[in-house]
């Protein structure tokens, strides 16, 4: 059940950007052949930006503090980032796009009532990863970033979120975990600098010394 305070907060979302939203649904029931990639897709590919992220600590292995820091403070910048989304998600209250137009053509299934829509919780964790690591790599982060449209893309094309939800989701998100990695970058560069001098973890945050 949808509580009084919440139901109060929803507004629906269709009235925003419902006809765009439409279109692309529309394309979606037009090409029933791409249906199950997407689909598969929109999921799995949440896998690329944590690759992306082990892909920038493994980099910063042979970089300075700053860098190693900025890698370890990426994922738990991400994290933050969607726990701001999913407090935001929580006030906003608003109803998926299924309950909204429940005429239009959608590839997943219509979620519970209190699974709301906006922000986008998969373009979230993708604007999160591509801010991050602008802070560390900008090659990385300009693959992220790509990858985050197609992410944001895939969630409208399934039917699970409005054009709106996608764009709200990478508003929110890349400031977020912007300033959470700078934070973080700065509260924990100190421990990173006494853990590279020797240790069990020193492997894990020094690369060999090219012979």
């Amino acid at each position: 059940m949808i509580s009084r305070a919440a139901a109060q907060l929803a507004f629906d979302g269709s009235r925003i950007d419902g006809s765009l939203f439409t279109s692309v649904t529309d394309f979606a029931r037009d090409t029933p052949w791409l249906n199950a990639p997407i689909a598969l897709t929109t999921n799995l590919g949440l896998g690329v930006f944590a690759v992306l992220m082990v892909l920038g600590w493994w980099r910063a292995r042979g970089r300075d503090d700053a860098a190693m820091a900025t890698a370890l403070a990426a994922p738990v910048s991400v994290v933050a980032a969607f726990a701001v989304t999913e407090v935001i998600k929580k006030l906003v209250a608003e109803p998926r796009p299924c309950r909204a137009l429940p005429h239009d053509f959608y590839v997943n299934s219509c979620p519970a009532p209190t699974d709301y829509a906006f922000p986008s919780g998969h373009t979230t964790t993708a604007a999160a990863t591509a801010a991050a690591l602008f802070l560390l790599d900008r090659r990385l982060a300009a693959i992220a970033a790509v990858c985050t449209l197609l992410e944001g893309f895939t969630r409208v094309y399934v039917g699970d979120h409005y054009p709106h939800d996608v764009l709200g989701a990478i508003v929110i998100a890349a400031p977020a975990a912007l300033l959470a990695s700078l934070v973080l970058r700065a509260l924990i560069r100190p421990l990173v600098s006494r853990l590279r001098t020797g240790g069990a973890l020193q492997p894990l945050l020094t690369a060999p010394a090219a012979h």
